[in-house]
């Protein structure tokens, strides 16, 4: 092949952008999911746009794109100030942008504006969505069917304990001159798989097949463990319980606490347990304090902890509170292991 029958990579890239820049001279407005989104420490917004197609959600195209900052703070405040949210990953957006190519860093878009009432538009057809589905379901009456005290005063809500709306709502309920039980359930506690881990929570702890039943129509046991999943759903700094097990049979007791063990374990959780079950107390955990009136009187863990059995605790104990354990629950729990 003679020389002249070949170009440089240099002279194509300068050819493509050519192309490029001929073609789109001036802005477009193309609309796309931002699948990543982050500003740099200098002030530039940097993206990861795509298009996605079919049911499955895989992207059929994607593209870089960049505000530079002396245009992101406009565009990004007056996006949150129309649609009450931040420019985040799984938005649709209608951007302006700039189709710009680069020899070395290759195809990109330079996003000049956004037009949130294409997002607002979007967010009303995916809030229909679950409205037509639970519609078709004949599910989307049942509750405005269901009767209701003349006030309402117990209100579970599903939100995010900083969103504004939530913030507000509260702060109207605390003006009424009733009193209110209000329980918050996070929205932001798995996202999009939310139903997927709670039913799979709840298949694990055998209770699939009450997913429709009312707390009243549940067991001790089963009562116990919907509330154990409940309050770590969003994983907790420090999980307290509180003899959780005291009211149950031994047969539940050894289920919830089984529960217990697996959910703290998986989540890495630390977890505070007051119990009077001398064998719970040193085979859960890492850790075991007995106390008395108030007083610690033993703390152990490592390997002192891992060799001492139910006995060596309970004669431990006799002697450094210089008495004899009299308690009940704590004699008969140890007796019948």
């Amino acid at each position: 092949m003679t020389e002249s029958q070949h170009i440089t990579l240099r002279e194509l890239q300068r050819r493509v952008k050519s192309a490029l820049e001929g073609q789109f001279a001036l802005p477009l407005w193309v609309s796309a999911e931002i699948s990543e989104i982050k500003v740099n420490y200098s002030g530039h917004c940097y993206l990861e746009l795509v298009e996605k197609g079919g049911d499955n959600g895989v992207p059929t195209a994607q593209a870089r794109a960049v505000v530079w900052r002396s245009n992101y703070p406009r565009i990004a405040g007056y996006f949150e100030a129309e649609t009450g949210q931040r420019l985040a990953a799984g938005i649709r957006i209608l951007a302006k942008v700039l189709v710009t190519y680069h020899e070395l860093y290759g195809f990109s878009l330079q996003i000049t504006d956004i037009d949130p009432s294409y997002t607002l538009g979007d967010m009303e057809r995916q809030r229909q969505q679950p409205i037509a589905q639970l519609q078709q379901d004949g599910v989307w009456d049942m509750n405005r069917e269901a009767p209701m005290p003349a006030i309402v005063q117990r209100i579970a809500v599903v939100s995010s304990a900083n969103a504004a709306g939530y913030q507000d709502f509260c702060k109207e309920l605390e003006k009424s001159p009733y009193r209110f039980t209000l329980t918050l359930f996070d929205a932001f506690m798995q996202g999009a798989a939310a139903e997927e881990s709670i039913v799979e929570a709840l298949c694990g702890v055998g209770l699939k097949h009450r997913l429709n039943h009312r707390p009243s129509q549940l067991s001790g046991g089963q009562r116990q463990a919907v509330s154990l999943l409940m309050c770590t759903m969003v994983t907790p700094k420090l999980l307290l319980l509180d003899e959780h097990t005291a009211a149950l049979d031994p047969a539940t007791a050894e289920k919830v606490l089984s529960i217990t063990k697996r959910i703290v374990e998986e989540n890495h959780i630390t977890t505070l347990m007051i119990t009077h079950n001398i064998r719970s107390a040193l085979e859960l955990g890492n850790r075991t304090i007995m106390m008395d009136d108030g007083r610690i009187l033993l703390d152990f863990c490592g390997a002192e902890r891992e060799k001492m059995t139910v006995s060596d605790l309970m004669e431990r104990f006799s002697k450094a509170c210089s008495k004899q354990i009299d308690n009940d629950r704590m004699l008969l729990e140890h007796q019948s292991r």
